[in-house]
C-alpha cells in the first residue's frame, strides 16, 4: 500500500480477521449477501458505468458489477490476504474487467471523475476520519454520479437484539474506538452528517432488514461469532468457567432460529444513497 492514514483499520484487516475472511470467503458473503440486491436497486450499474467498490474484501459486489458493465471496475480494499482470495475468484469466472487494489480509499490517488456508481457493503464505517474520506471519493466520481452503501444498522432491533443481550449478560464487551463506527456511519443523522459534510447531494437513508445465514446450527454460528479478533481477545481472557458459561447462553439465545438449512436470523442495516454534484 502507498499511502495509509487508517493504521488501526489496516492492522485489523491485515491481522487474523483479515485472513480468516479470506480463508472462508463464501462464509463472509452468506453473512452479507442478503444486502446485495438492496445495494444494486438503489445504484444501477449500467452496462457502460465505470464502478468503485470501497471495502471490496473478497470481492462478491465488485464481482457482481463487473458481470453488468463493459466498464472498468475497482475493487478497493486494505486486506491483502481477501484481496488475493478477490483476485481468484474474479479470475476463475473470467472476470477480465476488474482491477483490485490494496488501499487506503481514504487517500488512494483515484483517477479524478472517472466513477459512474460508487458501492460499498459495510465499508465506509471505518474511516479515521469520515468527511475527509467521502469527501476525496466524492472527486473520484463523475457529476452526477451515484453513491450507494450498506451500514451496520441497530442490532437491538430483530432477532440480533436477542443475541446481544445474550452476549452482553455474560461477557465485557468491548468499547467502539472513537473515530471508528461512533463517529462515522451508525446512525442515519451521522450519515446524512459527514454526507452533506463531503459535498454530495440527494442524502436519503432506509432502514432495510434482511434475514442472513450465520452458521450451520447454534454452536458454530456461536463460534463465528466469538472469533473476531476484538471479541475473541475479551472471549479468551475469561475464566474459562465464565467462558463456558458465556458460550452457553449465546447458543441458547440462537437455538430459536436453527432451521434446516442453519441459522436465519434477521438484520438490520442503513441503505444510503447520495449523489455527487
Amino acid at each position: 500500500m502507498a499511502s495509509v492514514v487508517n493504521a488501526a483499520q489496516a492492522e485489523v484487516w491485515n491481522g487474523l480477521d483479515g485472513t480468516r475472511y479470506a480463508e472462508e470467503p463464501d462464509r463472509l458473503d452468506m453473512v452479507n449477501g442478503a444486502f446485495n440486491a438492496d445495494l444494486f436497486a438503489a445504484a444501477p450499474v449500467a452496462p457502460e458505468y465505470n464502478v468503485l467498490d470501497i471495502g471490496c474484501g473478497t470481492g462478491q459486489t465488485t464481482r457482481i458489477a463487473a458481470k453488468r458493465t463493459r466498464g472498468d471496475v475497482v475493487g478497493i480494499d486494505l486486506s491483502a490476504a481477501m484481496l488475493e482470495t478477490a483476485r481468484e475468484k474474479a479470475r476463475a469466472e473470467g472476470l477480465s474487467n476488474i482491477e483490485f487494489v490494496q488501499g487506503d480509499a481514504q487517500v488512494h490517488e483515484f483517477p479524478e471523475g472517472k466513477f459512474d456508481v460508487v458501492l460499498s457493503r459495510f465499508g465506509l464505517m471505518y474511516f479515521a476520519d469520515p468527511v475527509q474520506a467521502m469527501s476525496h471519493i466524492a472527486r473520484a466520481m463523475r457529476p452526477g454520479a451515484r453513491l450507494a452503501a450498506v451500514c451496520v444498522g441497530d442490532h437491538g432491533k430483530g432477532d440480533w437484539g436477542q443475541v446481544f443481550a445474550a452476549m452482553a449478560a455474560n461477557l465485557p464487551m468491548p468499547e467502539v474506538p472513537a473515530g471508528d463506527m461512533a463517529d462515522g456511519f451508525p446512525t442515519p443523522d451521522n450519515i446524512a452528517r459527514v454526507l452533506n459534510d463531503a459535498g454530495f447531494t440527494e442524502v436519503s437513508n432506509e432502514e432495510v432488514v434482511r434475514t442472513n445465514v450465520w452458521g450451520r446450527d447454534a454452536e458454530d454460528a456461536a463460534d463465528f461469532l466469538f472469533s473476531f479478533e476484538e471479541g475473541r481477545q475479551v472471549f479468551e481472557a475469561l475464566d474459562p468457567e465464565v467462558r463456558d458459561r458465556a458460550r452457553r447462553g449465546v447458543i441458547e439465545a440462537l437455538r430459536p432460529f436453527e432451521r434446516p438449512d442453519g441459522v436465519h436470523m434477521s438484520t438490520p442495516a442503513w441503505l444510503t444513497t447520495a449523489v455527487r454534484p
